[in-house]
C-alpha cells in the first residue's frame, strides 16, 4: 500500500478519537492527584469530564467511517488506524476509569476489595477489547453491508457500557454534577424530589458489580453472539419516518438526561443482545 494514497480527512477524524482517549486517561490521572482533596469534589468532576471524552470518541469513531464511504477513501491504513484508536478510547480508557474508580470509591462506600482483582478485571476487558479488534480488523471488508451486524459485542458498545456506568454512579454520589450554569439539570431536579431516599445500599455494591461487569463484557466482545448494528435496530422493521421519530425522541431524551438514558441504552443493547444471540443459538439447535 503506497502512503500517499492515505485519505486526509477521515484519517484526521480517526485520530480526533484516539486524542479524546489520551485526555480522557490524563483526566483520570487528574482525578487521582485530587482524590485527597476536602469533600472529593474535582476527583467527581474530572472523571465526570473523561467518561464524556469516552462518548466524544464515539461521535469521531461514527463520523470517520461516515466521511470515507461518502468519499470513497476507505484505505486498510484508516481500518488500522481505526482500530489502534479504538483500542485505545474503547479498549484501555474504559478499563483505567473503572479500576481508577473502584480503587477510590471502595473506601468511601464501605467495599473491601483487592487491587490485583480490580486490575484482573480491568486487563480481562482491555485484552479482549484488543482481540476482538484484531478479529474485526481481519474479517471485515470496508463495504457497508459488512457493518449491518457483528460478531462478538462491539467495543465502543462495550465502553459505553462501562462508561455510563461509571458515570450514572458519579451523579448518585455527587448530585452537584447535575447542575448547568448554575441550574439543577432535569436529573438534578428529579434527584432532588427524591433526596431523602437512601442510596448507599445499592453504591455500596457498585464497585463489585463493575468489577464483575468488566471481565463479562470483554467475554461478550470476543465471542461468537451476533450483535446488530445500533442503527439497523431503528431501520430493520420500521419505515424511515418512524426510525427518523424514534431518534429525534432519543436526541430530546438525550438533552434532557443524558447519564440516565446512556446507561439504559449502552446496558440495555449488551443485554438484549446476549439473550437474543443465547435464544437464536438455542433455536438452532432444537431445530
Amino acid at each position: 500500500m503506497a502512503l500517499k494514497n492515505i485519505a486526509i480527512l477521515p484519517n484526521l477524524i480517526t485520530l480526533a478519537n484516539a486524542f479524546c482517549g489520551l485526555l480522557a486517561l490524563s483526566k483520570a490521572i487528574d482525578a487521582l492527584a485530587y482524590a485527597g482533596d476536602d469533600d472529593g469534589s474535582i476527583f467527581y468532576e474530572k472523571m465526570e469530564t473523561a467518561c464524556f471524552l469516552v462518548f466524544l470518541g464515539m461521535v469521531f469513531d461514527a463520523a470517520d467511517g461516515w466521511v470515507a464511504r461518502i468519499t470513497r477513501t476507505s484505505s486498510e491504513f484508516g481500518a488500522m488506524l481505526d482500530s489502534f484508536s479504538d483500542l485505545l478510547t474503547f479498549g484501555v480508557v474504559p478499563a483505567m476509569l473503572a479500576k481508577v474508580m473502584i480503587e477510590h470509591e471502595s473506601a468511601v462506600v464501605g467495599y473491601e476489595g483487592n487491587p490485583r482483582m480490580h486490575f484482573l478485571a480491568a486487563a480481562t476487558f482491555a485484552i479482549f477489547a484488543l482481540l476482538r479488534l484484531c478479529r474485526f480488523t481481519l474479517e471485515t471488508e470496508p463495504e457497508l453491508d459488512d457493518h449491518k451486524s457483528f460478531s462478538g459485542l462491539p467495543s465502543p458498545a462495550g465502553a459505553g457500557a462501562v462508561t455510563s456506568w461509571i458515570w450514572m454512579y458519579l451523579i448518585l454520589q455527587a448530585p452537584q454534577l447535575e447542575t448547568a450554569e448554575n441550574t439543577k439539570t432535569p436529573v438534578g431536579v428529579v434527584m432532588g424530589w427524591i433526596q431523602g431516599f437512601e442510596w448507599s445500599p445499592f453504591l455500596t455494591w457498585a464497585p463489585l458489580l463493575l468489577t464483575l461487569w468488566l471481565p463479562i463484557l470483554g467475554l461478550l466482545m470476543i465471542s461468537r453472539i451476533r450483535y446488530s448494528h445500533g442503527a439497523n435496530i431503528f431501520t430493520q422493521r420500521s419505515s424511515p419516518f418512524s426510525a427518523l421519530i424514534v431518534v429525534v425522541g432519543i436526541f430530546f431524551l438525550l438533552f434532557l438526561a443524558p447519564v440516565p438514558v446512556l446507561f439504559l441504552v449502552f446496558n440495555g443493547f449488551v443485554i438484549f443482545g446476549a439473550v437474543r444471540g443465547i435464544a437464536e443459538r438455542r433455536a438452532k439447535r432444537v431445530a
